[in-house]
């Protein structure tokens, strides 16, 4: 799935919010997109929040993803205050948290006028410098993607459940 306009993704800026991805990863170990800000490189999963192409702000994961299937997920906190305020992103694989880095501040009403959300490849600009336009594509399986705000943006497990996840997607239908 790629190319997602702006206005066609839930709006997730100047609020908390998570990303969770369900991903499997190869023998030959993770690298690449996974959704436009959470990605692979050198086997880390990191998250790059790329503010305006001004300024970078990352998390990283202490570790390398081992091979397999495994749920990662970003939680961001909003410092709140205003519009554009920053906040601290914190990375999760299989419910456990594996790193965090502090954004310091967020686009309030436009990401970009002409780029998109895209899942397991970034066919528009690169959101990180980390990786190129071209060879970005994830080395496993992207399985599925959820985003969310609000109260659901916090699991108290930080797994989203098979039975919750078929919940949703039947109610999408």
């Amino acid at each position: 799935m790629g190319r997602l306009s702006e206005n066609s993704v839930l709006n997730l800026k100047n609020k908390s919010h998570s990303v969770t991805a369900v991903i499997e990863v190869p023998k030959t170990g993770a690298e690449g997109v996974i959704i436009v800000q959470i990605y692979a490189k050198g086997g880390r999963l990191k998250y790059c929040y790329n503010f305006l192409g001004i300024q970078q702000f990352y998390a990283e994961s202490s570790s390398a993803l081992p091979p397999g299937d495994h749920q990662v997920r970003m939680e961001f906190a909003y410092a709140g205050g205003g519009l554009g305020k920053g906040g601290t992103a914190s990375l999760f694989v299989d419910g456990k948290k594996v790193g965090e880095g502090k954004v310091g501040a967020t686009a309030a009403m436009v990401f970009s006028a002409d780029d998109g959300c895209d899942v397991g490849v970034d066919t528009g600009s690169p959101v990180s410098p980390d990786y190129g336009s071209r060879g970005n594509e994830f080395s496993g399986r992207v399985k599925g993607v959820q985003l969310a705000i609000a109260e659901d943006a916090v699991s108290v497990d930080h797994l989203v459940s098979p039975e919750e996840a078929v919940h949703i997607a039947m109610a999408r239908q």
